[in-house]
């Protein structure tokens, strides 16, 4: 499958008009459930997270890309008819998250806002800095950032490392801002997390759910990745001293006790890089659908070429009250086994008013479009 259209930006006030580059995607090889089908939204170079403005548009970040998109469609068509870049030559803009008009940016050590931004995303627009407070460290420094049901901005921090302990107690954190406030102080909400760059909010409980990268360098088949659960706030999660729950670090564990820290509410696969994870709110998928977690697994990195990568995929989470009953792939095939190599990594996941669910796809530099029609 080919894919082809202009990318139309507008950078100091000027339309540019510029050929992408032929996308040839192999969209059939992807592998989903009865019923559904997915296409190109908008080929994006990087995409990261998404979220939506008005009037149909779809505001992208991006981590290598340093760019800030706006996907324009205010005649509710299957794809994007235009994507603008909105910003560029930031800092990995992954997070980005709208309320009230404005667009936030979270690079890696910045938060900014964009006011009015449906009405001047072609003007070049000039960022109002909100906070300079976070770490300036790269190393799982990209955010996912999202407005909590208590009207705070939620803004994870990594840890600064692979495995280590870290005297600054804003590392492997989650943190809450309310960005309304005179002095927007950073405050602490949860604990023990490694790298957080999805999280949602149950839609009936209000609970905080959120997914976490494990460790690198300790095997092919460990550690799990985690998906987490927040029933209070300064609870910890158990990095660095436990894995998945229930394995001390041979450095940072000795002398710890792991009833002390939160267990996953669901292991995931060693090594799937489970990033951006969302609870499924609309009406057009089936019902065993509703209420449910759909996790973006961008897939293995360093995983050993004779055990093979994992990931590259979308799984669903099923819930029983705030207990998880099933863990199952829902759309997979952006790994090409045979070659050990992934054409397409899902970043992150957005449900659309219409029920329709785009994905981020930072490999492939698309958002795809997935949809559900009960078959005949």
């Amino acid at each position: 499958m080919i894919i082809r259209f202009m990318q139309i930006c507008l950078l100091g006030g000027i339309f540019l008009s510029t050929p992408l580059l032929a996308a040839d995607l192999p969209l059939e090889k992807l592998i989903l459930p009865p019923g559904f089908s997915i296409s190109v939204y908008a080929e994006v170079k990087n995409a990261r997270q998404m979220t939506l403005g008005n009037n149909g548009t779809v505001y992208v970040g991006s981590r290598r890309a340093g760019q800030v998109y706006a996907l324009l469609n205010p005649h509710n068509k299957p794809a994007a008819e235009k994507v603008v870049v909105i910003d560029q030559g930031l800092t990995m803009p992954s997070g980005v998250t709208y309320r009230d008009g404005d667009l936030y940016v979270a690079d890696i050590g910045n938060l900014y806002r964009y006011r009015d931004i449906d009405k001047n995303y072609d003007q070049n627009p000039e960022p109002e800095l909100l906070s300079d407070k976070f770490p300036g460290k790269t190393h799982h420094g990209w955010k996912f950032i999202k407005f909590g049901p208590d009207g705070l901005l939620y803004i994870p921090v990594g840890g600064p490392c692979n495995i280590c302990f870290s005297e600054n107690p804003i590392f492997a954190t989650i943190t809450r801002m309310d960005v309304d406030s005179a002095d927007r102080a950073i405050e602490i909400y949860v604990g023990g997390v490694r790298n957080s760059v999805g999280f949602d909010w149950h839609p009936d409980t209000g609970e905080l759910w959120f997914t976490d990268n494990g460790g690198d360098g300790l095997g092919d088949d460990f550690p799990a990745d985690e998906l987490n659960r927040v029933t209070r706030k300064g609870q910890h999660f158990g990095y660095p001293f436990f894995h998945q729950g229930d394995t001390a670090d041979k450095k940072f564990g000795k002398n710890k006790n792991s009833a002390d820290y939160i267990p996953p509410a669901q292991k995931l696969g060693a090594h799937v890089a489970a990033l951006g994870m969302t609870f499924y709110t609309g009406k057009m998928f089936p019902e065993n659908f509703r209420n449910q977690i759909i996790i973006s697994e961008h897939g293995s990195w360093n995983r050993s070429r004779k055990a093979g990568h994992v990931g590259y995929r979308l799984t669903l989470v099923t819930l029983k009250g705030n207990k998880v009953v099933k863990y199952e792939p829902f759309i997979t095939g952006w790994l090409d086994k045979q070659k050990n190599k992934g054409w397409g990594s899902p970043a992150a996941t957005l449900v659309m008013p219409d029920g329709s669910l785009l994905v981020a796809d930072d490999r492939a530099n698309v958002v795809y479009r997935v949809t559900y029609k009960k078959p005949n």
